[in-house]
């Protein structure tokens, strides 16, 4: 199992004499990237990042792990069935029942891949798996032909592969290729690697695995150790034609290599790296918006390609420097990645058409209905601010995206008052169905806990508020708040996002939305 050729950093795929190599996008937001704690999306939720991934350019779309719960289930069939443009593919353990699952969910798709894996480190193998290396060879083999049968497009990882002994995971890919693999995916799984060991382990596998001309090379990083990325590109540098990745990087532990980050790496260093993908990186911030919308979890300001921070310049020399050449402190353009050149666009006097393109610009593809919504949004807070930013529209997309949880609850009004020295009060009035209901409640350390106490007084429903985080979506002194919030109910968490210029009323939004969860949550007949 060895060859006599070598292959150097020198001789890598980055020659700038050749055609650049197309690399493989492999998102797995919908599948790792939920395991983050409290990043959890509903159907609705899923589907809408499905079809963003897609209109990215996005090649593989990992949608779930059909087998871990009905509901994981039926948001990859339903995204099997929706999404056209882009592989969809579910993951599946070297096991019958695993792979019978995934197939079910994702044949519908017009192009479909089956993910299936077993772990094959020493460590996995003494005390996970209890298995003989014989014994994972065989699982390996059996799980890739149980999955071929189904599906021309198989993916083998070898999990844990890079702390897996050199010779032993020799085997297991050369099986698993013979097997029908025609992906061979070396994960990177605790974070542990750095990016000379994945770039000589990527090798490795080139030089040594006769048959590794018949399948593509594919790297999964996490971060433990802050190296995602590094060694994502390390695998790209060695030979690798598929990297797997999330949207802001968001996943298991510390997460996984950031999507934006590895397609901007590529682009940006094309000299280097003679790579492309087919990502419209355009997408990329809007892409990151929508994520950290929907799972709450907040992007730094100071994240690369799609922070806040990302293209902000503060220093006197640097601003000087970007006066007189952009690239001086520039390495490439906001516009590139989806920041918007001007942020000022739309008065109250704007008409629906306009609206609708500027949310497209923006990267949303609205509906009828979900435009028709966000229309009556944008009028009514388009008379409260003097002027609407790119901000203000995306606020109120993404909170029309994010509370696409049927409403069993709404806000009809409400009257607050507070003041120093006295104590806070909430008249509040919330409609279910035709029904319109009222409760005056004057407790609670101010306005904001006062109205969690309202919403809990009518809607009969008592949650633990474990995080509640507020900060401005937009520019300006009439900005919109956006309020993020986690509670507990029953020991389970439930996230609740509401917007809007007055504090208070998007803390009652957030505190609906996530009651509304934890009723869609509950099976029907105890509702």
């Amino acid at each position: 199992m060895s060859q006599s050729t070598t292959t150097t950093e020198s001789d890598a795929p980055a020659s700038g004499h050749q055609e650049p190599r197309m690399i493989r996008i492999f998102d797995t937001t919908l599948r790792d990237g939920e395991q983050s704690p409290g990043a959890s999306m509903n159907l609705a939720e899923k589907l809408e990042v499905a079809q963003l991934l897609e209109s990215m350019g996005v090649d593989i779309i990992e949608a779930g792990f059909p087998i871990a719960s009905p509901g994981d289930f039926a948001a990859v069939k339903a995204i099997a069935s929706t999404v056209h443009h882009s592989t969809i593919c579910g993951l599946a353990r070297c096991s019958d029942k695993d792979i019978d699952a995934a197939w079910e969910a994702v044949k519908g798709a017009r192009s479909s891949r089956i993910h299936v894996f077993l772990a094959t480190s020493a460590i996995h193998r003494e005390f996970k798996l209890r298995m003989s290396t014989d014994e994972i060879v065989e699982r390996a083999i059996a799980g890739v032909k149980r999955a071929k049968a189904y599906c021309d497009d198989v993916e083998f990882s070898p999990e844990d592969a890079c702390r897996t002994e050199h010779d032993f995971l020799c085997r297991v890919v050369e099986a698993a290729i013979d097997a029908g693999a025609t992906t061979i995916n070396v994960p990177d799984t605790v974070g542990y690697a750095t990016p000379n060991e994945v770039f000589d382990r990527f090798t490795m596998l080139r030089n040594r695995v006769p048959n590794m001309d018949k399948a593509v090379l594919s790297t999964h990083c996490h971060d433990d150790l802050g190296m995602a990325v590094a060694n994502s590109l390390a695998a790209v540098a060695a030979g690798a034609g598929q990297i797997e990745c999330t949207i802001n990087g968001i996943g298991e532990r510390a997460g996984n290599a950031a999507l934006e980050e590895v397609v901007m790496a590529m682009k940006t260093r094309q000299d280097f790296f003679h790579c492309n993908t087919r990502i419209d990186s355009t997408r990329l911030v809007p892409a990151s918006r929508l994520i950290s919308k929907t799972t709450g979890i907040q992007v730094q300001r100071n994240k690369a390609i799609v922070g806040r921070n990302a293209f902000a310049h503060e220093s006197g020399i640097h601003q000087d420097g970007m006066l007189k050449e952009r690239s001086t402190y520039e390495i490439m353009s906001p516009e590139d990645v989806g920041f918007s050149k001007t942020d000022l666009v739309l008065g109250k006097h704007s008409g629906r058409a306009a609206l609708a393109d500027r949310a497209k610009t923006l990267g949303y593809t609205l509906t009828a209905e979900q435009l028709n919504t966000v229309f009556e949004q944008f009028k009514v807070l388009a008379d409260k601010k003097k002027e609407m930013y790119d901000g203000d529209i995306v606020a109120l997309v993404q909170q029309q995206i994010s509370g696409s949880v049927e409403e069993q609850w709404s806000l009809v009004d409400y009257i607050v008052s507070s003041g120093k020295g006295r104590g806070p009060s909430v008249e509040l009035t919330l409609s279910s169905g035709d029904e319109n209901f009222t409760e005056k409640v004057e407790q609670g350390d101010g306005p904001i806990d006062a109205a969690f106490w309202a919403v809990e007084k009518i809607t009969g429903i008592e949650v633990v508020c474990k995080d509640y985080r507020v900060r401005s979506a937009t520019l300006g002194r009439d900005a919109i708040g956006e309020v993020n919030l986690e509670v507990d109910y029953k020991g389970r968490t439930y996230r609740g996002v509401g917007s809007s210029t007055d504090t208070v009323e998007s803390t009652i939004m957030a505190m609906l939305n996530a009651i509304n969860r934890i009723i869609a949550d509950r099976p029907k007949t105890s509702r």
